[in-house]
Protein backbone atom coordinates (compact mmCIF):
# COMPACT_ATOMS: atom_id res chain seq x y z
CA UNK A 1 0.00 0.00 0.00
CA UNK A 2 2.91 2.36 0.53
CA UNK A 3 4.40 2.20 -2.54
CA UNK A 4 1.20 2.67 -4.58
CA UNK A 5 0.63 5.57 -2.16
CA UNK A 6 3.88 7.39 -3.14
CA UNK A 7 3.64 6.54 -6.83
CA UNK A 8 0.27 8.11 -7.09
CA UNK A 9 1.58 11.21 -4.82
CA UNK A 10 3.88 11.32 -7.28
CA UNK A 11 1.86 11.41 -10.20
CA UNK A 12 -1.22 13.36 -9.01
CA UNK A 13 -0.57 16.95 -10.35
CA UNK A 14 -3.24 19.54 -11.40
CA UNK A 15 -2.56 20.94 -15.16
CA UNK A 16 -1.39 24.89 -15.09
CA UNK A 17 -1.63 27.74 -14.27
CA UNK A 18 -0.30 26.53 -11.13
CA UNK A 19 0.66 22.78 -10.59
CA UNK A 20 -0.71 21.56 -7.61
CA UNK A 21 -0.19 18.08 -5.61
CA UNK A 22 -3.44 15.88 -4.94
CA UNK A 23 -2.18 15.05 -2.02
CA UNK A 24 -1.98 18.92 -1.07
CA UNK A 25 -6.02 19.19 -1.81
CA UNK A 26 -6.71 16.37 0.15
CA UNK A 27 -4.58 17.36 3.18
CA UNK A 28 -6.30 21.03 2.62
CA UNK A 29 -10.02 19.98 2.36
CA UNK A 30 -8.81 17.60 5.59
CA UNK A 31 -8.35 20.45 7.49
CA UNK A 32 -10.96 22.52 6.56
CA UNK A 33 -13.31 19.90 7.64
CA UNK A 34 -11.59 18.72 10.63
CA UNK A 35 -12.34 15.08 9.95
CA UNK A 36 -11.49 12.13 8.20
CA UNK A 37 -12.43 11.49 4.92
CA UNK A 38 -15.26 9.19 4.02
CA UNK A 39 -14.69 5.81 2.88
CA UNK A 40 -16.56 5.71 -0.80
CA UNK A 41 -19.29 2.75 -1.00
CA UNK A 42 -18.54 0.34 -4.06
CA UNK A 43 -21.37 1.22 -5.90
CA UNK A 44 -20.24 5.03 -6.08
CA UNK A 45 -16.67 3.62 -6.64
CA UNK A 46 -17.61 1.97 -9.76
CA UNK A 47 -19.69 4.81 -10.84
CA UNK A 48 -16.89 7.71 -10.51
CA UNK A 49 -14.19 5.13 -11.86
CA UNK A 50 -16.32 4.86 -15.41
CA UNK A 51 -17.45 7.83 -15.91
CA UNK A 52 -13.70 9.84 -14.79
CA UNK A 53 -12.61 11.75 -18.10
CA UNK A 54 -8.88 12.30 -17.57
CA UNK A 55 -5.93 10.42 -15.65
CA UNK A 56 -5.90 13.70 -13.44
CA UNK A 57 -9.47 12.69 -12.08
CA UNK A 58 -8.29 8.66 -11.94
CA UNK A 59 -5.26 10.18 -9.75
CA UNK A 60 -7.96 11.72 -7.25
CA UNK A 61 -10.03 8.79 -7.05
CA UNK A 62 -7.44 6.39 -6.26
CA UNK A 63 -6.10 8.99 -3.90
CA UNK A 64 -9.31 8.79 -1.39
CA UNK A 65 -8.93 5.14 -1.99
CA UNK A 66 -5.60 5.75 -0.11
CA UNK A 67 -6.07 7.73 2.28
CA UNK A 68 -9.21 5.87 3.39
CA UNK A 69 -8.01 2.41 3.35
CA UNK A 70 -11.04 1.29 0.90
CA UNK A 71 -8.41 -1.22 -0.75
CA UNK A 72 -7.49 -2.60 2.67
CA UNK A 73 -10.82 -2.90 3.57
CA UNK A 74 -12.09 -4.27 0.64
CA UNK A 75 -8.64 -6.50 -1.24
CA UNK A 76 -11.42 -8.02 -3.63
CA UNK A 77 -9.17 -7.64 -7.96
CA UNK A 78 -12.83 -5.84 -9.11
CA UNK A 79 -11.55 -2.90 -7.41
CA UNK A 80 -7.87 -2.79 -8.36
CA UNK A 81 -9.00 -3.17 -11.73
CA UNK A 82 -8.15 -0.21 -13.11
CA UNK A 83 -9.22 1.90 -16.42
CA UNK A 84 -6.00 3.99 -16.67
CA UNK A 85 -5.37 2.04 -19.80
CA UNK A 86 -8.63 3.18 -21.43
CA UNK A 87 -6.57 6.59 -20.42
CA UNK A 88 -3.71 6.08 -22.53
CA UNK A 89 -2.09 5.76 -19.38
CA UNK A 90 0.34 2.31 -19.50
CA UNK A 91 2.54 3.00 -16.99
CA UNK A 92 0.20 4.12 -14.10
CA UNK A 93 -1.31 1.27 -15.41
CA UNK A 94 1.43 -1.26 -14.53
CA UNK A 95 2.41 0.74 -11.34
CA UNK A 96 -0.98 -0.24 -9.74
CA UNK A 97 -0.67 -3.80 -11.09
CA UNK A 98 2.59 -4.10 -9.06
CA UNK A 99 1.38 -2.83 -6.01
CA UNK A 100 -1.93 -4.94 -6.36
CA UNK A 101 0.53 -7.72 -6.36
CA UNK A 102 2.93 -6.59 -3.66
CA UNK A 103 -0.54 -6.57 -1.32
CA UNK A 104 -1.07 -9.79 -1.98
CA UNK A 105 -3.99 -9.86 -3.88
CA UNK A 106 -4.41 -12.24 -6.87
CA UNK A 107 -5.37 -10.92 -10.23
CA UNK A 108 -8.76 -12.56 -11.81
CA UNK A 109 -10.07 -13.02 -15.69
CA UNK A 110 -10.58 -9.41 -15.49
CA UNK A 111 -7.31 -8.18 -14.44
CA UNK A 112 -5.28 -10.15 -16.35
CA UNK A 113 -6.40 -8.92 -20.20
CA UNK A 114 -6.04 -4.64 -18.98
CA UNK A 115 -2.61 -5.48 -17.89
CA UNK A 116 -1.53 -7.89 -20.87
CA UNK A 117 -3.05 -4.64 -22.72
CA UNK A 118 -0.52 -2.21 -21.22
CA UNK A 119 2.10 -4.98 -21.50
CA UNK A 120 1.32 -4.46 -25.26
CA UNK A 121 1.52 -0.84 -25.15
CA UNK A 122 5.00 -0.73 -23.27
CA UNK A 123 5.89 -3.70 -25.15
CA UNK A 124 7.00 -5.35 -21.74
CA UNK A 125 7.41 -8.92 -23.07
CA UNK A 126 9.61 -9.93 -20.08
CA UNK A 127 7.36 -8.86 -17.46
CA UNK A 128 4.34 -11.04 -19.51
CA UNK A 129 6.53 -13.88 -19.04
CA UNK A 130 6.02 -13.34 -15.59
CA UNK A 131 2.29 -12.78 -15.73
CA UNK A 132 1.98 -15.38 -17.83
CA UNK A 133 3.50 -18.00 -15.43
CA UNK A 134 1.12 -16.65 -12.33
CA UNK A 135 -2.09 -16.85 -15.02
CA UNK A 136 -0.94 -20.80 -15.26
CA UNK A 137 -0.51 -21.14 -11.31
CA UNK A 138 -4.24 -19.80 -10.72
CA UNK A 139 -5.77 -21.67 -13.73
CA UNK A 140 -6.24 -18.79 -16.23
CA UNK A 141 -4.25 -19.38 -18.84
CA UNK A 142 -6.68 -20.87 -21.02
CA UNK A 143 -9.38 -18.39 -19.85
CA UNK A 144 -10.89 -16.99 -23.23
CA UNK A 145 -9.99 -13.38 -22.68
CA UNK A 146 -6.76 -14.06 -21.38
CA UNK A 147 -5.71 -16.66 -23.69
CA UNK A 148 -5.91 -14.22 -26.98
CA UNK A 149 -4.19 -11.66 -24.72
CA UNK A 150 -1.10 -13.56 -24.65
CA UNK A 151 -1.13 -13.93 -28.24
CA UNK A 152 -1.30 -10.39 -28.84
CA UNK A 153 1.35 -9.96 -26.77
CA UNK A 154 4.04 -12.48 -27.89
CA UNK A 155 2.88 -11.69 -31.76
CA UNK A 156 3.50 -7.92 -30.87
CA UNK A 157 6.96 -9.06 -29.54
CA UNK A 158 7.62 -11.14 -33.06
CA UNK A 159 7.81 -14.01 -30.32
CA UNK A 160 5.47 -15.93 -32.95
CA UNK A 161 6.61 -19.29 -31.57
CA UNK A 162 5.77 -18.81 -28.19
CA UNK A 163 2.39 -17.04 -29.51
CA UNK A 164 1.12 -20.45 -31.38
CA UNK A 165 2.21 -22.81 -28.17
CA UNK A 166 -0.41 -20.61 -26.20
CA UNK A 167 -3.05 -21.33 -29.57
CA UNK A 168 -2.09 -24.59 -29.73
CA UNK A 169 -2.59 -25.54 -25.55
CA UNK A 170 -6.33 -25.20 -25.87
CA UNK A 171 -8.16 -27.04 -28.09
CA UNK A 172 -11.27 -26.06 -27.21
CA UNK A 173 -9.99 -22.21 -28.66
CA UNK A 174 -12.87 -19.63 -29.21
CA UNK A 175 -12.75 -17.19 -32.07
CA UNK A 176 -10.97 -14.34 -29.78
CA UNK A 177 -7.98 -16.59 -30.17
CA UNK A 178 -8.44 -17.23 -33.51
CA UNK A 179 -8.80 -13.54 -34.08
CA UNK A 180 -5.55 -13.14 -31.85
CA UNK A 181 -3.26 -15.42 -33.74
CA UNK A 182 -4.25 -14.24 -37.53
CA UNK A 183 -3.90 -11.02 -36.38
CA UNK A 184 -0.58 -10.98 -34.76
CA UNK A 185 0.43 -13.08 -37.77
CA UNK A 186 -0.71 -10.22 -40.61
CA UNK A 187 0.74 -7.42 -38.43
CA UNK A 188 3.93 -9.14 -38.10
CA UNK A 189 4.29 -9.72 -41.89
CA UNK A 190 3.54 -13.47 -41.60
CA UNK A 191 0.84 -12.89 -44.11
CA UNK A 192 0.37 -16.58 -45.94
CA UNK A 193 0.56 -18.29 -42.39
CA UNK A 194 -2.69 -15.66 -41.64
CA UNK A 195 -4.70 -16.84 -44.45
CA UNK A 196 -3.61 -20.20 -43.79
CA UNK A 197 -4.85 -19.97 -40.23
CA UNK A 198 -8.10 -18.29 -41.39
CA UNK A 199 -8.31 -21.25 -43.64
CA UNK A 200 -7.95 -23.66 -40.88
CA UNK A 201 -10.93 -21.70 -38.81
CA UNK A 202 -13.37 -21.79 -41.42
CA UNK A 203 -12.68 -25.96 -41.24
CA UNK A 204 -12.83 -26.32 -37.45
CA UNK A 205 -16.68 -24.80 -38.34
CA UNK A 206 -16.11 -21.33 -37.09
CA UNK A 207 -17.89 -18.30 -38.82
CA UNK A 208 -15.43 -15.58 -38.72
CA UNK A 209 -16.57 -12.16 -37.32
CA UNK A 210 -15.54 -8.44 -38.66
CA UNK A 211 -11.94 -8.48 -36.38
CA UNK A 212 -11.09 -11.60 -38.19
CA UNK A 213 -12.04 -9.99 -41.49
CA UNK A 214 -9.99 -6.87 -40.98
CA UNK A 215 -7.19 -9.08 -40.39
CA UNK A 216 -7.24 -11.39 -43.08
CA UNK A 217 -7.93 -8.49 -45.81
CA UNK A 218 -4.87 -7.26 -44.30
CA UNK A 219 -2.82 -10.01 -45.55
CA UNK A 220 -4.78 -10.59 -48.67
CA UNK A 221 -3.50 -7.01 -49.54
CA UNK A 222 -0.24 -7.79 -48.81
CA UNK A 223 0.14 -10.95 -50.50
CA UNK A 224 -1.82 -9.12 -53.62
CA UNK A 225 -3.36 -12.31 -54.39
CA UNK A 226 -6.80 -10.80 -57.01
CA UNK A 227 -8.40 -14.23 -56.77
CA UNK A 228 -8.03 -14.70 -53.14
CA UNK A 229 -9.81 -10.96 -52.54
CA UNK A 230 -12.60 -11.96 -54.32
CA UNK A 231 -13.67 -15.24 -52.36
CA UNK A 232 -13.09 -13.01 -49.12
CA UNK A 233 -15.53 -10.38 -50.30
CA UNK A 234 -17.99 -12.75 -50.09
CA UNK A 235 -16.84 -13.91 -46.52
CA UNK A 236 -17.11 -10.49 -45.57
CA UNK A 237 -20.88 -9.91 -47.02
CA UNK A 238 -21.54 -13.18 -44.61
CA UNK A 239 -19.86 -11.21 -41.52
CA UNK A 240 -22.15 -8.22 -42.44
CA UNK A 241 -25.03 -10.24 -42.90
CA UNK A 242 -24.15 -12.17 -39.68
CA UNK A 243 -23.64 -8.52 -37.50
CA UNK A 244 -27.05 -7.47 -39.14
CA UNK A 245 -24.88 -4.07 -40.78
CA UNK A 246 -22.46 -3.07 -42.65
CA UNK A 247 -19.22 -2.75 -40.68
CA UNK A 248 -16.99 0.73 -41.50
CA UNK A 249 -14.12 -1.17 -40.24
CA UNK A 250 -14.44 -4.18 -42.84
CA UNK A 251 -15.51 -1.96 -45.38
CA UNK A 252 -12.64 -0.10 -45.74
CA UNK A 253 -10.08 -2.89 -45.28
CA UNK A 254 -11.95 -3.90 -48.60
CA UNK A 255 -11.16 -0.75 -50.00
CA UNK A 256 -7.44 -1.29 -49.04
CA UNK A 257 -7.16 -4.83 -50.08
CA UNK A 258 -8.53 -4.24 -53.53
CA UNK A 259 -5.92 -1.16 -54.00
CA UNK A 260 -2.35 -3.25 -53.09
CA UNK A 261 -3.98 -5.69 -55.07
CA UNK A 262 -4.38 -3.34 -57.72
CA UNK A 263 -7.86 -3.17 -58.65
CA UNK A 264 -8.83 0.52 -58.05
CA UNK A 265 -12.05 0.01 -60.06
CA UNK A 266 -13.23 -2.32 -57.78
CA UNK A 267 -11.74 -0.34 -55.12
CA UNK A 268 -14.07 3.00 -56.02
CA UNK A 269 -16.97 0.58 -56.23
CA UNK A 270 -16.60 -0.56 -52.51
CA UNK A 271 -15.64 3.23 -51.70
CA UNK A 272 -19.31 4.66 -53.30
CA UNK A 273 -21.32 2.12 -51.74
CA UNK A 274 -20.30 3.36 -48.11
CA UNK A 275 -22.68 4.98 -46.65
CA UNK A 276 -20.35 6.95 -44.66
CA UNK A 277 -16.54 7.76 -45.53
CA UNK A 278 -14.36 8.12 -42.49
CA UNK A 279 -10.72 9.46 -42.29
CA UNK A 280 -9.40 6.32 -43.27
CA UNK A 281 -11.50 5.16 -46.80
CA UNK A 282 -10.36 8.62 -48.36
CA UNK A 283 -6.88 7.69 -47.33
CA UNK A 284 -7.09 3.95 -48.55
CA UNK A 285 -8.50 5.74 -51.63
CA UNK A 286 -5.55 8.19 -52.08
CA UNK A 287 -2.65 5.11 -51.15
CA UNK A 288 -3.99 2.83 -53.36
CA UNK A 289 -4.35 5.89 -56.20
CA UNK A 290 -0.76 6.79 -55.53
CA UNK A 291 0.84 3.39 -54.84
CA UNK A 292 -0.02 2.43 -58.55
CA UNK A 293 0.73 5.66 -60.06
CA UNK A 294 -2.69 7.26 -60.49
CA UNK A 295 -1.18 10.74 -59.91
CA UNK A 296 -4.31 13.01 -60.50
CA UNK A 297 -7.04 10.65 -59.39
CA UNK A 298 -5.01 10.51 -56.03
CA UNK A 299 -4.85 14.46 -55.90
CA UNK A 300 -8.45 14.91 -56.93
CA UNK A 301 -9.72 12.28 -54.41
CA UNK A 302 -7.82 14.47 -51.63
CA UNK A 303 -9.32 17.77 -52.89
CA UNK A 304 -12.53 16.00 -52.62
CA UNK A 305 -11.88 14.89 -49.40
CA UNK A 306 -11.43 18.16 -48.04
CA UNK A 307 -14.49 19.65 -49.74
CA UNK A 308 -16.41 16.85 -47.68
CA UNK A 309 -15.24 18.07 -44.65
CA UNK A 310 -12.91 15.24 -43.52
CA UNK A 311 -9.60 16.11 -42.04
CA UNK A 312 -6.68 14.36 -43.12
CA UNK A 313 -4.18 12.79 -40.70
CA UNK A 314 -0.46 11.80 -41.14
CA UNK A 315 -0.96 8.51 -43.13
CA UNK A 316 -3.54 10.80 -45.70
CA UNK A 317 -0.30 13.06 -46.60
CA UNK A 318 1.84 10.35 -46.93
CA UNK A 319 -0.49 9.13 -49.83
CA UNK A 320 -0.60 12.71 -51.29
CA UNK A 321 3.33 13.05 -51.15
CA UNK A 322 3.77 9.53 -52.65
CA UNK A 323 1.25 10.40 -55.53
CA UNK A 324 3.76 13.63 -56.13
CA UNK A 325 6.44 11.65 -56.17
CA UNK A 326 5.49 9.05 -58.73
CA UNK A 327 4.45 12.38 -60.49
CA UNK A 328 7.35 14.07 -60.30
CA UNK A 329 5.32 17.42 -59.05
CA UNK A 330 8.00 19.22 -56.84
CA UNK A 331 5.59 22.32 -56.24
CA UNK A 332 2.72 20.47 -55.47
CA UNK A 333 4.76 17.99 -53.34
CA UNK A 334 6.19 21.38 -51.33
CA UNK A 335 2.59 22.37 -51.30
CA UNK A 336 1.65 19.85 -49.37
CA UNK A 337 3.95 19.43 -47.18
CA UNK A 338 3.86 22.58 -46.21
CA UNK A 339 -0.27 22.47 -46.11
CA UNK A 340 0.53 19.71 -43.27
CA UNK A 341 2.13 21.86 -40.11
CA UNK A 342 0.04 25.30 -41.77
CA UNK A 343 -3.50 24.04 -42.13
CA UNK A 344 -3.45 20.83 -39.98
CA UNK A 345 -1.11 21.18 -37.45
CA UNK A 346 -0.03 17.56 -38.56
CA UNK A 347 4.18 17.85 -37.31
CA UNK A 348 6.11 16.02 -40.38
CA UNK A 349 7.50 12.34 -39.56
CA UNK A 350 10.27 10.91 -41.19
CA UNK A 351 7.63 9.11 -43.56
CA UNK A 352 7.41 12.66 -44.77
CA UNK A 353 10.42 14.08 -45.22
CA UNK A 354 11.81 10.62 -47.19
CA UNK A 355 8.86 11.76 -49.70
CA UNK A 356 9.96 14.98 -50.46
CA UNK A 357 13.62 13.84 -50.19
CA UNK A 358 13.03 11.06 -53.02
CA UNK A 359 10.85 13.39 -54.57
CA UNK A 360 13.44 16.18 -54.95
CA UNK A 361 16.78 13.67 -55.31
CA UNK A 362 14.21 12.94 -58.89
CA UNK A 363 13.59 15.60 -60.18
CA UNK A 364 17.98 16.72 -59.72
CA UNK A 365 17.28 18.73 -56.63
CA UNK A 366 19.72 17.01 -54.85
CA UNK A 367 21.68 19.76 -53.22
CA UNK A 368 18.48 20.82 -51.53
CA UNK A 369 17.42 17.32 -50.51
CA UNK A 370 20.39 17.20 -49.33
CA UNK A 371 20.05 19.78 -46.75
CA UNK A 372 16.49 18.48 -46.19
CA UNK A 373 17.90 15.90 -44.39
CA UNK A 374 20.57 17.55 -42.49
CA UNK A 375 17.75 19.66 -40.99
CA UNK A 376 15.76 16.86 -40.15
CA UNK A 377 14.40 16.98 -36.45
CA UNK A 378 14.90 13.30 -36.91
CA UNK A 379 17.93 11.07 -37.74
CA UNK A 380 17.84 9.73 -41.21
CA UNK A 381 17.06 6.11 -41.69
CA UNK A 382 18.34 3.61 -44.35
CA UNK A 383 15.14 4.06 -46.35
CA UNK A 384 15.41 7.67 -46.50
CA UNK A 385 19.46 7.18 -47.41
CA UNK A 386 18.66 5.04 -50.11
CA UNK A 387 16.12 7.43 -51.83
CA UNK A 388 18.92 10.19 -52.18
CA UNK A 389 21.45 7.75 -53.36
CA UNK A 390 19.13 6.32 -56.42
CA UNK A 391 19.26 9.72 -57.22
CA UNK A 392 22.76 9.62 -57.54
CA UNK A 393 22.73 7.12 -59.64
CA UNK A 394 20.04 8.48 -61.44
CA UNK A 395 21.88 11.77 -62.01
CA UNK A 396 25.13 10.19 -62.17
CA UNK A 397 26.42 12.45 -58.92
CA UNK A 398 30.11 10.64 -57.86
CA UNK A 399 30.52 13.39 -55.07
CA UNK A 400 27.11 13.15 -53.66
CA UNK A 401 26.78 9.20 -53.82
CA UNK A 402 30.05 8.96 -52.03
CA UNK A 403 28.75 10.63 -49.50
CA UNK A 404 25.85 9.37 -49.23
CA UNK A 405 26.98 5.97 -49.19
CA UNK A 406 29.60 6.49 -46.09
CA UNK A 407 26.25 7.59 -43.63
CA UNK A 408 24.56 3.99 -45.65
CA UNK A 409 27.44 2.04 -44.43
CA UNK A 410 27.35 3.38 -40.79
CA UNK A 411 24.05 1.89 -40.61
CA UNK A 412 23.98 -0.73 -42.41
CA UNK A 413 27.82 -2.71 -42.60
CA UNK A 414 26.16 -5.66 -43.47
CA UNK A 415 24.02 -4.48 -46.37
CA UNK A 416 25.89 -4.53 -49.86
CA UNK A 417 23.33 -2.07 -51.37
CA UNK A 418 25.57 1.12 -50.54
CA UNK A 419 28.65 -0.98 -52.80
CA UNK A 420 26.15 -2.03 -55.63
CA UNK A 421 25.23 1.57 -56.60
CA UNK A 422 28.61 3.47 -55.47
CA UNK A 423 30.00 0.60 -58.25
CA UNK A 424 27.20 1.55 -61.11
CA UNK A 425 27.51 5.46 -60.00
CA UNK A 426 31.65 5.35 -61.26
CA UNK A 427 30.92 3.12 -64.70
CA UNK A 428 28.15 5.70 -65.86
CA UNK A 429 31.07 7.94 -65.44
CA UNK A 430 33.73 5.47 -66.70
CA UNK A 431 35.51 5.76 -63.31
CA UNK A 432 36.67 2.28 -63.87
CA UNK A 433 39.58 2.17 -61.74
CA UNK A 434 37.09 3.13 -58.95
CA UNK A 435 34.84 0.37 -60.10
CA UNK A 436 37.40 -2.01 -59.75
CA UNK A 437 38.35 -0.68 -55.60
CA UNK A 438 34.84 -0.76 -54.83
CA UNK A 439 34.19 -4.51 -55.96
CA UNK A 440 37.87 -5.42 -53.96
CA UNK A 441 36.34 -4.27 -51.04
CA UNK A 442 33.09 -6.14 -51.60
CA UNK A 443 35.03 -9.29 -52.17
CA UNK A 444 36.90 -8.56 -48.88
CA UNK A 445 34.25 -8.10 -46.75
CA UNK A 446 33.01 -11.20 -47.78
CA UNK A 447 29.71 -8.70 -49.45
CA UNK A 448 27.81 -10.19 -52.63
CA UNK A 449 25.01 -8.44 -55.05
CA UNK A 450 22.00 -10.55 -54.06
CA UNK A 451 20.49 -11.37 -57.02
CA UNK A 452 16.90 -10.20 -57.99
CA UNK A 453 13.98 -12.51 -58.41
CA UNK A 454 10.08 -12.11 -58.95
CA UNK A 455 7.00 -14.06 -57.97
CA UNK A 456 4.40 -14.51 -60.53
CA UNK A 457 0.97 -14.66 -59.74
CA UNK A 458 -2.03 -15.82 -61.64
CA UNK A 459 -5.40 -13.60 -61.49
CA UNK A 460 -7.79 -16.26 -63.37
Amino acid sequence: MISLQRFMIKLCRIPPPKPTRISDLLNRSLTTSNSAPSTPDRETLAAQLSSCSCVSQLNQIYCRLIRTQFLHLYPAPFHWNNPYTRRDAPTESLFVYVSMSRAGVLPDCYTIPIVLKTLCQLYAVEIGRQLHSVAVRIGLDSNEFCESGFINLYSKAGEFGNARKVFDQNPERKLGSWNAIIGGLSQGGRAKEAIEMFVELRRCGLLPDDVTMVSVTSACGALGDMRLALQLHKCVYQAEIAVGKSDLLMLNSLVDMYGKCGRMDLAYRVFKRMEVQNVSSWTSMIVGYAMHGHVDEALECFRCMREAGVRPNHVTFVGVLSACVHGGTVQEGRYYFEMMNKDYGINPRLQHYGCMVDLLGKAGLLQEARKMMEEMPMKANSAVWGCLMGACEKHGNVEMGEWVAKHLQQLEPWNDVAFVVLSNIYASRGLWKEVERVRRIMHQRKLAKVPGYSLAGSAD
